[in-house]
């Protein structure tokens, strides 16, 4: 009870309207210069705030009101536009030594906090343009080593397009394709044979389409996730929803610009190599080094490997004592490196860094107000270009990738993964913290509703059993919310309905024992009755709890969102609810009557 009661009073502590500010450059960290930049645009506004600090690479700046939040993201956005990111958050107040505790509010989702929340879609056919592009590059390589001549080769329709020379060539293309066909789970391409003209067209099955869109989905999940983390958010929500489509809940964030930031915020890796005198201008594309903009390289349009073949990543230092990223890929990653490196030793290998951006414009609009406008765009540059010395396979070292906090960036990127595919906001909704405070109010109405009709009920019908049951109850729900805090778990307003149905259930184990009381004081002495009463009831109270638990945890296990909310509080709120009502009645029932001659006992 000391602990619940101790982690339940970071509550008692209201949250603080403030905001975070950080580089949008995800190499940089927030530093002196910033904090300075960005007291002096507040000054200048006379934008009062309370607190402004660095904490963990990002700058926290706490405000008395909501008005005043709002007020300085607004200036600090049109004066420092792509420079930084913005974000609106509540600070807790808890106190130093609550926090030394591990004391913490319960987190509020976004129903009650208020927040952002986007849907968005993968773009399936863009991953599956893709995966043709790297099978086009593979069948015009394999067709070269093993003699097969081809007058024409490209991509229609999203189908690999292939015309041979002669009926030999058609026959041995043919076969390879058969060959390579058969996967795990089925057949992976189709094969649309045109004899006459000696083409063939290669397409993927419903088998492999649908193995290209779960892995999209999968990896743009995974990445989200990372990505979203680096918010600061309390209790993000990322989740698939359907076949291609993934939730992005934000609580606390109410800018769905920054949001977007952050979420488009993405990066991959491509490796190619560098073009020579006999690569065709038409297969080769200029870019500039990401420490040099004016210093620029040649490289070849195939992609040897990209990033999302990259199992794994972490960053080192070499022998010169200089920061490298040591990369492991998969099996088919390895291959074909091992392929493209084979016959290539002496050449120049380069490090590609693709990064989805978005420039924001300041604009005025035809009522003479300024807008911000936000463009999105890909930017590539190249971070590293070393001589190929020797085959490559899954595990290599990557160097020249700057200081040794870009090299463990970079391979944060590469384990967050990079999206797989291109995604849309399908939808975009704001939940003001003004409904958030609302669903609040509204839900705390109910639980305090509730606990004074069964308070009500308890004393007026067992009297003192009743009043020992109501001390019970209020203890369970300040277990609840200690429990819920030191867990860390979310409270939604499906959450709040959980503890409602637990306030109601909560009583259901004392009116067992009591009832079971009444029944022994027929045939025994009032100290025997209350003693085979609490002892003879314990089972039917465990089998009752015990089954609604099983329930309880598998809404947890298979429910997303909204039932999961209501299944946590559920599920704390039956154990809280055994406790209490076993354990602490029993004790002030004992308080009360314990050690007496009572000759007669009304319950």
């Amino acid at each position: 009870m000391v602990l619940g009661f101790t982690y339940a009073l970071p509550n008692l502590y209201p949250t603080q309207p403030s905001i975070q500010v950080a580089y949008t450059d995800s190499g940089k960290s927030a530093d002196q210069m910033l904090l300075n930049e960005l007291e002096d645009i507040l000054k200048k506004n006379q934008v009062g705030y309370e607190e402004l600090f660095l904490r963990e690479g990002k700058i926290v700046i706490k405000f008395s009101t909501l008005d005043q939040q709002l007020e300085s993201k607004t200036i600090l956005q049109n004066k420092l536009l792509d420079k930084v990111i913005i974000a609106l958050n509540l600070e807790p107040t808890t106190p130093d030594w609550l926090k030394n505790l591990g004391g913490k509010p319960v987190k509020l989702g976004l129903d009650l906090s208020g927040g952002v929340h986007f849907l968005l879609e993968v773009d399936i056919d863009t991953a599956q343009l893709g995966r043709l592009e790297l099978l086009l590059d593979t069948y015009r390589k394999t067709f070269k080593e093993d003699k097969i001549q081809v007058t024409d080769s490209s991509i229609k329709d999203l189908a690999l397009y292939f015309q041979f020379k002669d009926k030999e060539s058609y026959n041995k293309a043919l076969s390879k394709y058969r060959l390579d066909s058969p996967g795990i789970n089925g057949l992976q391409y189709i094969i649309t044979e045109r004899p006459a003209s000696n083409s063939l067209l290669l397409e993927y099955s419903d088998v492999a389409l649908r193995e290209i869109r779960d892995y999209a989905v999968g990896q743009n999940l995974t990445t989200l996730r990372n990505r979203v983390n680096e918010l600061g958010v309390s209790e993000p929500i990322v989740q698939r929803q359907g076949s291609n489509r993934i939730v992005v809940q934000l609580p606390g964030v109410q800018d769905p610009t920054a949001a977007k930031k952050i979420i488009g915020k993405t990066a991959n890796l491509e490796f190619r190599l560098e073009a020579n005198s006999r690569t065709s201008p038409l297969r080769k594309e200029e870019f500039s080094f990401k420490e040099n903009e004016y210093l620029t390289a040649f490289l070849e349009t195939a992609v040897v490997v990209s990033g999302d073949r990259v199992t794994n990543a972490s960053s080192g230092f070499d022998e010169s004592g200089f920061a490298q990223v040591n990369i492991t890929l998969d099996m088919q990653g390895g291959r074909q490196m091992q392929k493209a490196t084979s016959g290539n030793i002496g050449r120049k290998l380069a490090v590609l860094f693709v990064e989805q951006k978005s420039k924001s414009e300041l604009v005025t609009g035809d009522d003479g107000k300024s807008i911000i406008e936000q463009t999105t765009y890909i930017e590539k540059n190249i971070i590293s270009l070393a001589t190929i010395q020797a085959v490559l396979g899954t595990s290599f070292r990557i160097t020249g990738v700057g200081s040794p906090q870009e090299a463990s960036e970079l391979a944060l990127f590469l384990r967050a993964g990079a999206l797989a595919a291109p995604m849309k906001f399908v939808e975009e909704r704001t939940v003001g913290p003004s409904l958030g405070k609302e669903n609040i109010e509204l839900g705390m109405k109910s639980i305090m509703m509730g606990l004074a009709l069964v308070v009500l009920f308890m004393t007026f019908y067992y009297r003192v059993f009743g009043i020992a049951a109501n001390i019970s109850l209020l203890i369970n729900l300040v277990l609840i919310t200690g429990i819920m805090s030191l867990l860390g778990a979310t409270l939604t307003l499906p959450g709040i309905a959980g503890i409602v149905l637990t306030v109601g259930m909560a009583v259901d184990a004392n009116v067992l024992i009591f009832a079971r009381i009444r029944e022994e004081l027929k045939e025994k002495d009032p100290q025997t009755a209350i003693r085979d009463g609490f002892s003879r009831a314990f089972i039917t109270i465990f089998d009752a709890n015990v089954t609604t638990l099983i329930a309880a945890l598998i809404l947890y296990i298979i429910g997303t969102g909204p039932v999961k909310g209501f299944a946590i509080t559920l599920s704390i709120g039956i154990v809280t609810s055994m406790f209490t009502a076993i354990m602490c009645t029993r004790a002030m029932v004992n308080l009360v009557y314990g050690n007496k001659n009572i000759k007669e006992l009304k319950i």
